[in-house]
């Protein structure tokens, strides 16, 4: 679901810019008032685990088409809705800026889209609520929601701030009578991975999932130390292993866009990828900043679609993430201290 500059006038794109820093300044402040001394590593490790899902395009049956692990809801479900959304904002980024996926201009619009709906509605609508009383079948039943709730907000948002731009070939109801189908879908499998990673960390440290304060201790499996290290092997296994799986097929943005004909599924919109949307200075800008930035473009070596470049683009990308959430978390901390002392 990640939106390409071309589907977006540059004012809706500011707007969305707007919204997104708005709400990081606000996440960050309420970070620094948590003093959590698990919640930096669990960060780096959470954030890398859902850059390497992201990696994986998972068939929709029937459709030719595919989606991939969004990620908002799970992330807050561990870090809490706050931390969250800053790690997401730091994978987002991190795959505009290295591996050309997904626009800069629309780098604003994609956190929103798909941070702030998994991060704070599916967070304050589903998981809190239901973890009053945490158990492995309310894991199961507020992941299944909520993903599939907020990607269904998610995907409405992105054809409103198309509808919103402009773009004149790109019909509202059609775009809706697409995007949010195949969503509904998609957000069923994310749903059903996402409840299997928390009923792991449950079952494995529950102390390490955003739950109430005021829950009765529960012994875990594994320390802390043991479950971060699954994580980590999990995301560089996936990465770099994984990640070679990934379904050909477009996902729900694309295929709604440009159909999968040429394998003998739905034309939809039928739209040309060369040539479509919305075009100005500002996305002609970003855009050539994005070819001089992104070393590993579609996530593999420039001009090359090796499974090697794709194992190295998956595994780099996760340690990056990792590298970015913990610099960031750092930096908020000093912050912290910096204004206890003053």
């Amino acid at each position: 679901m990640h939106m390409a500059d071309a589907l977006l006038a540059p004012a809706v794109a500011g707007v969305m810019y707007g919204a997104s820093t708005v709400t990081a300044g606000v996440s960050v402040l309420k970070i620094k008032k948590e003093n959590d001394s698990h919640k930096i590593p669990m960060m780096a490790v959470c954030a890398a685990l859902v850059f390497a899902g992201q990696m994986i395009n998972y068939t929709i049956p029937g459709t030719g088409s595919s989606g991939h692990l969004c990620g908002g809801f799970l992330l807050s479900a561990i870090l809490g809705p706050f931390a969250g959304f800053i790690s997401m904002m730091i994978i987002l980024a991190i795959q505009g800026i290295f591996f050309a996926d997904g626009g800069l201009m629309a780098l604003g619009a994609n956190c929103w889209n798909m941070a702030f709906y998994g991060c704070f509605l599916g967070y304050f609508a589903f998981w809190r609520p239901l973890m009053k009383n945490p158990g492995k079948v309310k894991i199961i039943l507020a992941s299944i929601l909520g993903c599939i709730i907020t990607l269904q907000f998610g995907a409405f948002s992105v054809v409103l701030e198309t509808s919103i731009s402009g773009i004149t070939e790109i019909p509202f109801k059609t775009f809706v009578a697409l995007m949010q189908p195949i969503h509904l879908a998609i957000g069923l499998v994310e749903g059903l991975i996402t409840s299997a990673v928390l009923v792991f960390i449950y079952e494995a440290r529950p102390e390490a999932l955003s739950l109430p304060q005021n829950m009765e201790p529960r012994e875990g499996k594994l320390s802390l130390r043991a479950t971060i290290i699954v994580l980590a092997a999990t995301a560089l296994v996936t990465a770099g292993g994984f990640s070679l799986l990934a379904s050909s097929h477009p996902d729900g943005l694309e295929w709604s866009l440009f159909g999968n004909a040429e394998e003998g599924y739905a034309e939809n919109l039928s739209l040309d990828e060369e040539n479509f949307g919305y075009q100005s200075d500002v996305a002609d800008k970003a855009s050539l900043i994005q070819e001089h930035t992104s070393f590993l473009p579609d996530y593999n070596f420039p001009e090359s679609e090796t499974p090697a470049g794709t194992s190295f683009a998956g595994i780099a990308g996760s340690i990056i993430v990792a590298v970015f959430a913990v610099a960031v978390s750092f930096l908020i901390k000093a912050f912290r201290k910096k204004e206890k002392a003053v």
